[in-house]
């Protein structure tokens, strides 16, 4: 469906107004994009005359960095941001899939933020601004002045995550972090689920800031950023816990290495249910806050429903990823009408990926 669609690419926020109130007007659906490295997660859309390529917007417009905040505009890949804000010894504490590639938009329209967020929180901590291009062309920023029908939302949570159903992003504001002084990346092999759940509820509850920590098979993954003392004080009380060996920093790309081969599924769960969503998956990456991914040999509707009902039944929930046959929400739950009011108050005509979030929307 998406490669029959007319492609445009915009070079600025006048000339995405201008294309969305054209499509909106004339009952056509737009699919914004970035790098297209997250093009086929949700459902595949019911519709898509044009596709709104963004990555001629790629500025680093503003690095305040005395106030350690960075306005960058949505085509700004990862890798290019990061490596301007590292000219003042600052990062965007963030470690998405594909960072080479993922744009800014994209990488939050998908809320994809990695293990880091264990140290430094979510996507949703560190927005502090953004702007959307509406269906009708509208033009909101947050933090301004903006139109009587976006008055009262919180733009940068709403749009964080939402699959770009409910605004073109063009440019977001961040709060940032020094890069760290030093950096050390542990690993401790495990024998089995049980083991691994242990040593990570340990990690989580002693006397330690780690800044993010995995579980993938057999092992898992600790990173400890700061002081070289600092981090050797923090290595000793981890020995306690098992063999330390000094792992590669590559290992926090492992869930990169998922995709190419069967189904890929993001999944949750609660960090002490780790052990149990590890039971179900052959191959998987699971970070210490119960945000997980698994390669999942099987793709009948069946199976995987099974794989969501037991996550479900944990508490957990279980996403489809780049799969178009299935669909990739199962059930939306209770928020389902509260979100089909934002949207029908953001985008009234459906124009913007219409069908590509939970529960159709």
């Amino acid at each position: 469906m998406l490669a029959t669609a007319s492609a445009v690419e915009p070079a600025d926020e006048r000339e995405t107004s201008v294309i969305l109130r054209s499509a909106n007007e004339a009952g056509q659906a737009v699919i914004p994009t970035g790098g297209g490295t997250k093009l086929d997660w949700g459902n595949p859309p019911r519709k898509a005359d044009v596709l709104l390529s963004l990555h001629r917007q790629n500025r680093v417009i503003e690095h305040a960095w005395a106030d350690l905040t960075v306005t960058v505009e949505a085509g700004c890949t990862i890798a290019a941001l990061q490596r301007t804000l590292a000219e003042h010894g600052q990062r965007l504490a963030i470690d998405p899939l594909w960072p080479g590639r993922a744009t800014v938009g994209g990488v939050l329209s998908t809320n994809d933020s990695g293990a880091l967020r264990l140290g430094y929180g979510s996507l949703r901590d560190l927005i502090i601004g953004v702007t959307l291009v509406l269906a009708d062309g509208t033009i909101a920023k947050s933090g301004g002045k903006v139109v009587k029908n976006v008055a009262g939302y919180d733009l940068p949570k709403l749009a964080t995550g939402g699959l770009g159903t409910l605004g073109a992003i063009t440019r977001a504001v961040f709060r940032l972090h020094p890069l760290p002084l030093n950096s050390r990346t542990l690993t401790i092999a495990v024998d089995d689920a049980d083991a691994m759940q242990r040593l990570v509820l340990a990690i989580l509850s002693a006397q330690l800031a780690p800044a993010a920590v995995q579980a993938r098979n057999g092992h898992v993954d600790i990173l400890l950023e700061g002081t070289l003392d600092g981090i050797a004080a923090q290595e000793l009380a981890i020995q306690k816990f098992g063999t330390v060996r000094e792992g590669s920093p590559d290992v926090w790309m492992a869930r990169e290495e998922l995709w190419g081969g069967g189904t890929i599924v993001k999944f949750t769960t609660l960090p002490s249910r780790i052990a149990a969503a590890a039971a179900l998956f052959s191959r998987y990456v699971i970070q210490a806050t119960g945000i997980g991914y698994a390669q999942v040999p099987l793709v009948h509707e069946g199976d995987l429903a099974a794989l969501r009902a037991a996550l479900e039944r944990d508490g957990g929930s279980l996403v489809i990823l780049g799969q178009n046959k299935l669909d990739a929400w199962g059930l939306p739950g209770d928020a389902l009408p509260l979100m089909r009011a934002v949207k029908a108050q953001f985008d009234p005509k459906d124009t913007l990926n219409p069908g590509r979030f939970v529960g159709g929307i």
